[in-house]
């Protein structure tokens, strides 16, 4: 994954730095790579000032270790009060904890569970898309027959789920409260994940208005 990450950043025209403690770890790069291969800990503070952390945008700490990523996170942030800072979690309740306490956290464990089932149950799936913390969601779904003529805001829940937008004729708009449902639109709800069911409701059994 560090790799990968580090390769796309650079193609996107960033500056990158990468800390590992094993060596052999940098063969994994591509050839020709650019930037900077520091072996050592991602948290010990020389380490992070030889990987230029002093001048550093942002900092993404994605070993295998989730202590480690973590400490690594904890002291970009709070010493060298880095903005952008991302760590790899892989126990989903850690992940909870920490995102709590503002450090972004990607839940490998709960993202990547998701993902198979998606695939292995592509009938069943109830959503299109899920964050790396399992509790916000985008909903794809064809535009039911009750909200034909309707203002599709009418859809909407605060706080629950909200029409983005809308895929009319092949192509794709945001959403505004005022547009009319047209027969064979597609919407896309962003929705927390414990309101599924809820959206799934509105959508089959029509819309109250509040």
């Amino acid at each position: 994954m560090g790799s990968e990450l580090a390769g796309t950043l650079e193609s996107q025209g960033h500056t990158v730095a990468i800390i590992d403690k094993n060596g052999r770890a940098f063969r994994r790069l591509h050839s020709d790579f650019g930037g900077t291969t520091i072996t050592g800990l991602g948290f010990d503070k020389d380490t992070l000032t030889a990987a230029g952390i002093d001048h550093a945008q942002a900092l993404a700490a994605v070993t295998n270790g989730d202590n480690s990523n973590i400490l690594c996170a904890r002291i970009a942030r709070e010493t060298y009060e880095i903005e952008h800072v991302v760590a790899r979690i892989y126990d989903p309740r850690r992940a909870l904890i920490y995102q709590r306490l503002g450090i972004a956290t990607v839940a490998t464990v709960a993202w990547t569970t998701d993902q198979v089932l998606r695939r292995l149950l592509p009938s069943e799936s109830s959503h299109d898309w899920i964050d790396p913390t399992g509790k916000v969601c985008l909903v794809e779904r064809e535009l039911p027959k009750h909200a034909v003529g309707r203002k599709l805001g009418e859809l909407n829940e605060p706080g629950r789920f909200w029409l983005t937008s809308v895929s009319r004729f092949g192509s794709a708009q945001i959403a505004r409260g005022d547009v009319i449902g047209q027969e064979g639109d597609i919407l896309y709800f962003v929705a927390a994940m414990d309101a599924l069911d809820e959206l799934r409701a509105r959508l089959d059994q029509g819309t109250e208005h509040h």
